[in-house]
This record gives structure tokens, sequence and C-alpha cells, in this order.
């Protein structure tokens, strides 16, 4: 059973209300009759808003299931339906506050003290009649007379309003969608509860709407089966509840369930309070992954626009490599053959940065410019940007000297220039 802590902690939660003492006074008014106690406080039935803010109190976070809005979802249990248009309207026009309840509280702590008494009175001479008619019974005298022996043998202690609620939802789920699906238990919310935590598993819930078109399908082809059901049946305590019962319709109002089919996962929490799991754990699983992998893919694409520049880097080099090498052939073409020695040909000696030589003989008519075809030709040079220079006197032979012939720049017979890069 409930263990007191949890009958508090569940009466906190429905009713707001945070003093323990107060709370404490209530239930031991009302026999710890949780049931009771919260019809008491809230007048009978409370409207969807009222309930939806006492339940406030927990934290709660759904798993929805379908997609029908909560305007038609969360109709009242038939007792609340039974009501005339005139007295919804009275409820829905003043419904009574927290300052209300509370100057009327002393008078509902003597009526359910009152109403405590008469109960156990009345269930003195019920336990009574029901011994002194299963006596006749058995002797053959009464109204139980020749009935077989399993009816004679009823039992003298009913089940609870909430339990009777939960077998007759069990009952209605079978006997509409046959045998199969989760093993809802057959008892109420805090006890299912109370069973949850003894057992070391949550509480899955299931509330149930029958006016939702999308209710069947989902009961017949996702709760049924068999895949889901082992998994809810192995791992969590299963309960279910009708919102048109009230234990169900409460239930709706506390876990704030807006759309149907609903399903959540319950566990009790360490202050003894009602806590929803929010698939925490799931959510914070799947931000990981998704941040892994976001970081994964930008690790890729880096290292794939890193690859893409040195392929291009290569290739570009690659390129002007290409180029320099057509160049270089083309100016050795340009020069034509080395003239062999004579009156008319110039000796050129060409000294490089790194101390390398090179020699050829040019025609003096040739200009400046094939001076330089030459150096290029060699590939000896990585850069493009020099000029030839003849020491004693210093004269650089820069782009206006170009088109002189050798003879006209005063190099023939023979000349000595070296490479000076800009």
């Amino acid at each position: 059973m409930v263990d007191v802590a949890d009958k508090l902690a569940y009466f906190q939660a429905i009713t707001g209300l945070e003093d323990l003492d107060l709370c404490t006074e209530i239930l031991q008014a009302h026999g710890w009759d949780l049931e009771l106690a919260i019809s008491s406080f809230t007048g009978g039935e409370a409207s969807h808003d009222e309930t939806a803010g006492a339940a406030s109190a927990s934290t709660v976070t759904a798993t929805d299931t379908g997609t029908v809005p909560a305007g038609s979802s969360n109709s009242a249990p038939p007792e609340a339906l039974e009501r005339s248009d005139s007295e919804v309207g009275a409820v829905a026009a003043a419904a009574p506050g927290l300052a209300w309840k509370l100057v009327t509280l002393p008078i509902s702590v003597i009526s359910g003290g009152l109403g405590l008494v008469s109960g156990a009175v009345g269930l003195g001479f019920w336990v009574a009649g029901g011994i002194l008619s299963y006596s006749l019974g058995m002797v053959g005298i009464g109204p139980s007379a020749g009935r077989n022996g399993g009816e004679s043998s009823s039992r003298l202690v009913s089940v609870s309003a909430s339990a009777r609620e939960a077998m007759d939802f069990v009952a209605a789920f079978e006997r509409e969608y046959g045998a199969g699906g989760p093993n809802f238990v057959t008892e109420g919310f805090m006890d299912a509860l109370q069973r949850s935590r003894n057992s070391f598993k949550l509480l899955f819930v299931y509330l149930h709407s029958p006016d939702h078109s999308d209710s069947p399908g989902f009961c017949e082809r996702t709760l049924r089966s068999e895949v889901l059901s082992e998994f809810i049946n192995h791992n969590f305590v299963a309960w279910g509840g009708s919102i048109r019962a009230s234990e169900g319709f409460k239930m709706s109002n506390s876990l704030k369930a807006s759309r149907y089919p609903f399903c959540a996962v319950v566990m009790p929490a360490t202050n003894q309070r009602i806590a929803l799991l929010q698939q925490a754990r799931e959510r914070q699983r799947r931000e990981e992954e998704e941040r892994v992998a976001r970081e994964a893919a930008e690790a890729e694409r880096k290292l794939k626009e890193e690859e893409e520049a040195r392929e291009r880097a290569a290739q570009e080099a690659a390129e002007r490599e290409a180029a320099r090498a057509r160049m270089r052939e083309e100016k050795a073409l340009a020069l034509g053959a080395e003239p062999e020695k004579g009156a008319d040909v110039t000796q050129v000696l060409v000294r490089f940065p790194t101390g390398e030589r090179k020699e050829r003989r040019f025609h003096s008519s040739k200009t400046i410019q094939s001076l330089y075809d030459y150096v290029d030709s060699l590939g000896c040079l990585q850069v493009e940007d020099y000029n030839l220079v003849s020491n004693f006197p210093r004269t650089v032979y820069g782009d206006e000297k170009r088109p002189l012939s050798l003879k006209e720049a005063g190099l023939h017979p023979q000349a000595s220039l070296f490479v000076e890069l800009n």
C-alpha cells in the first residue's frame, strides 16, 4: 500500500498546498483516505484549469502520441457529465479559490470526521450482516442458499474505487482489442506507483480517450504490438486509465495531457513528489550524438577543405612549372643554334646568385632581350623579376635597353654579366 509520505506528496501535488501540517490534518480528518480528502478539499470535481494549476507542483513533461488538440480531449468523467447546465455554468462562473477553501476548511474537516465515524459504524453493520448472511447461507437458510460454493463465498472486503476503475479499464481494453499488450495493473495510480518503486522500475502510464479517432488504431497497432509490449512489460510497471473515469480524468489534468492517445513515463522523485520523467536521458543522448556528429562533420569539412587546398596548390604549382617549361622550350627554340666563333660573334658569360656560371655565343646583332631569353631557357632561376648587370663600369641592362643589339650596347666582342634579383 501507499505509505504516508506518498499520500502527503500526492495530496500536495493535486491541491497545491505547501503547508505540510495542514495537509496532514486534512488527511487525518478523512482517515487517510486520499480520494475522499481530495474530493472534500476541491469541493467535488475541479475545473480543468484549476486542476492543471494545482498539478504544477509536480515536475511534468509528457509524450503525446496523438495529434488531437486538448480542447476536445479532457472531457469530464461520467459523474461530471451528468451535471445540469445551470450547475456547470455556476461552477465555471465562480470556481472556489484557495481563500474560500481555507475558510471552509474547518467545516470540511468536521464533516469529514463525522463521515469517518459514520463510515466506521456502517462498516461494522455491513461486516456483521455479511457474516450473518454467510453463516445462514452455509446452513441452507437465507437468499444465498442454493447458490454454488464460489458464489456463496463472495468477498467481504470490496476493492477501492480507483482499483475498480483500473479493473474496469483492463476489462474494457481486453474486450475491445483482445488479449495481449502491456500488462496493466488492476490497482489505483498511487498503488501502481508504489509497485514501480518497490520493483525498481518506472511507471508507464497510458490515458485512453474513447472519443478520439486515433485511439483504436493506436491500441491495436501500437500498444498491442509484440515488440512494444515486451519492452514495456520488461522495463516498466504499466498502468492505464480512461479519462471518462474519475482517476483517469484527474491524472489527465495532473499530467497535463493535451493530446490523445497519451503516454507518459512516471517515477517517484527523491523528494517524495510525483515527477514525470522528461525523457531527459534520451534527449541528452540525442543532443550528445548531434554534437558529436556536428563536430565530426565540421572536422571532415575542414579536412576536406585542407586537402582540396593542397591539391589546388599542387595543381597550380604543376601548371606554373609546366608553363615555365613551355616558356623555356619556346625561348630555347627562338634562340636557334649556337653560332661558331667568328668576327660577328659575341662571347657572353652569365653568373647566377648561386655561383653557377653559363656561357654562350651570340651573333652581335642579337638584342639584349636574347640574353634574357637565354637565362630564362636555362631554368636556373625560380623568379621572373631580375636584371642583367655588368661591372666596371656598373651598367644595368633593364627594360629600356632590351631592344639594343649586343654591339650597340657595347657588349661585343665579349661580355661578363651577373644576375641581380629585384
